[in-house]
C-alpha cells in the first residue's frame, strides 16, 4: 500500500517536470502494460495502479485508448470501496485531479468526458466550490455536447442551487434543459425541472413564447416554445413555432409528427391528413404514421380512406391491435346511415372488428368495453326468425357501400 502511494506521488512528480521521462526500454512498457491490464481484468487494482502509473509516465500516448479508461474505473473503486485504506482514498483524492489533466492532454479524442469527470470529482470527492465546478463542466458540455444527460442535470442543479437573482444561473438552467427537452421529449423530468424555475407551466410558456417573438429566426427558442406549448396541451400556441421549425427542416420526421398530432388535437383535418400523407413518404416503416393518419381521415368523415391507413397500421405493426379496433368503431359510425336491420347487420360487423381486436390483444379494454355496448344494437333471434335466416347463413353489407364485406348468422 505504501509503495502505490509512493508511486503515485513520484509518477506525478515526473509529470510536473518540463521533460517528462521517456523510456526507450519499450519491452518494459509492453510487459508493465500486460501486468496492468491482467490486474485489472481481475479486478486486482492495488495490484494494477503501479503498472498503470509506470505506462503513463513512459509513454502516455501508446495505450491511451484504454489505459486512461482502465486507470480511471480503478481509481475510482479503490476511493469508493470501504475496504480501501483511509491513506490510500486520500492519496487518489490528492491526486485525481492531475490524472483527469493527463487523460485530458493524452487523449483530446475523450476531452469533454474526462472533463466531465474531473468536474464531477471536484463537486463530490472534493468538494470544492461552485465557482470552479461550474465552469468544469460547461466546459465539458462545450467540448463534448453529445455527453450524458447526467452531467447537464449536475450543472443545472448548480445552476439552480447558485443562482443569486443577478447573476443569469436561472436562464441558464433553463436553456440547459430546455436542450433536454428536446434531446428526450418522453422524459417528463426535465420539463418539470423548467416548470419550477418559473413557479407555473403558464410563466413558462409564456416566457418561452415571448423569448422567440423577440428572436423568431432562432430555431433553439421555437423548439422551446412548442415543447412547452405541447406539454401544457396549449395545442393552438405549438402550432406557429412547430409551422416555423418544419419551415427550417421540412423533411425533420420529429417536427412533422408533433405538427401532424397538433393539428389532429386542433381538429383541423385536411392539415393533418397533409401532414400526415407526407410522413408516411419519408418514414414509410411508422405504423403511427398510418395510425393517425387513419384518424385524421376519419375525423374528416373520410371512412373508406381512413380504413386503408388503419389496416396498414396494423400490418405494419405485425398485427397492432389499436388500429383494427378503430376499424371497428368506423363500421360503428357508418351505421348511422342505414335503418332497420340493416343498422343492426354493420353493428354486428362492428362487433366482430372489436372481437378480433381482442383477440389480438387481450388487454384492449377499449374493445372489450364496445362489444358490451353493442349487446343490445345487434340482431337477435328473433329477427333471423322473422326473416328465415338460417345459422350460418353469410349476409353482405348493402347499405354502405364502401364496407364490402358481409356477416355470418350465428
Amino acid at each position: 500500500m505504501k509503495t502505490l502511494i509512493q508511486t503515485i506521488a513520484i509518477t506525478l512528480v515526473l509529470f510536473a517536470s518540463s521533460n517528462i521521462a521517456q523510456t526507450t526500454d519499450s519491452m518494459k512498457v509492453l510487459t508493465d502494460y500486460s501486468l496492468f491490464s491482467e490486474y485489472h481484468k481481475n479486478k486486482d487494482c492495488v495490484s494494477a495502479l503501479p503498472y498503470g502509473w509506470s505506462v503513463i509516465e513512459a509513454n502516455p500516448t501508446k495505450f491511451s485508448k484504454w489505459i486512461y479508461y482502465k486507470m480511471e474505473e480503478c481509481l475510482w473503486a479503490l476511493h469508493d470501496s470501504s475496504g480501501t485504506a483511509p491513506e490510500l482514498v486520500q492519496s487518489i483524492k490528492d491526486t485525481i485531479l492531475a490524472f483527469y489533466d493527463l487523460a485530458i492532454k493524452y487523449r483530446p479524442e475523450d476531452k469533454g468526458y474526462f472533463e466531465a469527470r474531473k468536474a464531477l470529482v471536484s463537486e463530490l470527492w472534493l468538494s470544492l466550490p461552485a465557482s470552479v465546478t461550474i465552469p468544469e463542466y460547461e466546459q465539458a458540455i462545450a467540448s463534448q455536447p453529445a455527453l450524458s444527460s447526467f452531467y447537464y442535470n449536475k450543472l443545472g442543479q448548480l445552476y439552480v442551487a447558485n443562482d443569486d437573482g443577478s447573476n443569469g444561473y436561472k436562464e441558464k438552467a433553463i436553456d440547459l434543459y430546455t436542450i433536454l427537452v428536446d434531446r428526450e421529449p418522453e422524459n417528463p423530468v426535465w420539463g418539470n425541472i423548467i416548470t419550477d424555475l418559473f413557479g407555473n407551466i403558464d410563466d413558462r410558456l409564456k416566457f418561452q413564447k415571448e423569448a422567440w417573438e423577440k428572436d423568431p429566426q432562432n430555431v433553439k427558442k421555437a423548439k422551446a416554445f412548442a415543447a412547452t406549448a405541447i406539454q401544457a396541451s396549449e395545442w393552438a400556441e405549438a402550432v406557429t413555432p412547430l409551422e416555423f421549425l418544419v419551415s427550417q427542416e421540412p423533411d425533420n420526421v420529429g417536427y412533422l409528427t408533433q405538427l401532424g398530432n397538433t393539428y389532429t388535437k386542433l381538429d383541423n383535418a385536411p392539415k393533418s391528413e397533409e401532414v400526415f400523407s407526407k410522413l408516411i413518404k419519408l418514414d414509410p416503416n411508422n405504423k403511427d404514421n398510418y395510425f393517425y393518419f387513419g384518424k385524421a381521415l376519419m375525423d374528416a368523415g373520410k371512412l373508406s380512406q381512413a380504413r386503408t391507413q388503419f389496416l396498414k397500421a396494423s400490418e405494419v405493426g405485425n398485427g397492432w391491435a389499436l388500429p383494427i379496433f378503430y376499424e371497428g368503431f368506423l363500421y360503428e359510425q357508418a351505421a348511422s346511415g342505414c335503418t332497420d336491420f340493416d343498422r343492426k347487420l354493420v353493428y354486428l360487423l362492428a362487433q366482430n372488428t372489436y372481437r378480433r381486436a381482442l383477440s389480438m390483444d387481450s388487454n384492449l379494454s377499449e374493445a372489450r368495453d364496445r362489444i358490451n355496448a353493442l349487446s343490445g344494437a345487434v340482431p337477435t333471434k328473433e329477427d333471423y326468425f322473422f326473416r328465415n335466416i338460417k345459422s350460418g347463413a353469410v349476409l353482405p353489407i348493402t347499405c354502405v357501400g364502401w364496407i364490402g364485406k358481409s356477416v355470418t348468422a350465428p
